[in-house]
């Protein structure tokens, strides 16, 4: 039996990257997957169709997870449409990188809103059905930055650390009703978006990584398939640290 059989899961902000990933694995471990995107529709369409053809029941909602109403109504639908509601993939976020001196306040609350807030508003409406169902799995994207800082990232650091505090109080809220809440960081992963940095640089921080690479979408992917799943059963309030040793 695959993993995720008969469970339905949720991912923000899964068009591509990370996101797009774990849709796939939660897929081939038979988890039926709803996503959202917002900017990369053709990206998004083309990864319903992808994962429907995997045999399992796959939809992708344009919705904006920072949006408090958004959100309530992405979870209604979610819920409506799949019929419950098992596992909660936070993973939307951006950055918008500045030294502070040079941050301004726009800057400041995108962040905070698109990767904290969004945490937040999908959370607090899930909430309702597991507990109905008196059980699901909650995770919530956070980042070696939420741990250590960063220079010149200051908002992506605070809106990744502020994602512990909320993780960990969920789960010592929700625990009793058989719903648990864990967050995962990523350390240096290989996505689109490092493709078009300096060979050289990206070779140094792989270099002071003590497994010597970078990580793949892949590697995220499946510790969220791990904690979605019920080997991690008696696994709430914790952070995985999916970063090949970095902070170690």
């Amino acid at each position: 039996m695959k993993l995720l059989e008969g469970k339905t899961a949720l991912i923000t902000g899964a068009s591509k990257g990370i996101g797009r990933s774990i849709a796939q694995k939660f897929a081939e471990q038979g988890a039926n997957v709803a996503f959202t995107y917002l900017s990369s529709v053709e990206k998004g369409q083309a990864l319903e169709q992808e994962l429907a053809s995997a045999g399992i029941k796959a939809k992708g909602y344009r919705s904006d997870a920072s949006d408090f109403n958004a959100a309530q109504e992405l979870i209604d639908n979610v819920v409506a449409d799949f019929g419950s509601l098992d596992i909660l993939v936070n993973n939307a976020g951006i950055t918008k990188d500045n030294l502070l001196l040079r941050l301004n306040e726009a800057d400041w609350d995108d962040v905070i809103n698109i990767n904290l807030k969004s945490c937040f508003n999908t959370v607090k409406a899930a909430t309702k059905t597991m507990m109905k169902q008196r059980g699901g799995s909650i995770i919530n994207m956070t980042s070696v930055v939420g741990l250590k800082g960063n220079a010149g990232q200051a908002n992506y650091a605070a809106s990744k650390a502020g994602i512990l505090g909320f993780t960990k109080s969920v789960a010592l809220e929700l625990g009793s009703r058989g719903i648990r809440s864990n967050a995962i960081a990523p350390g240096f992963i290989e996505t689109e978006m490092t493709e078009v940095l300096d060979e050289k640089t990206v070779q140094g921080w792989r270099d002071a990584i003590p497994l010597k690479r970078g990580g793949s979408p892949e590697d995220v992917a499946n510790a969220c398939v791990f904690l979605g799943s019920d080997m991690s059963a008696y696994i709430t309030g914790q952070t995985i640290q999916v970063d090949g040793g970095m902070l170690t």
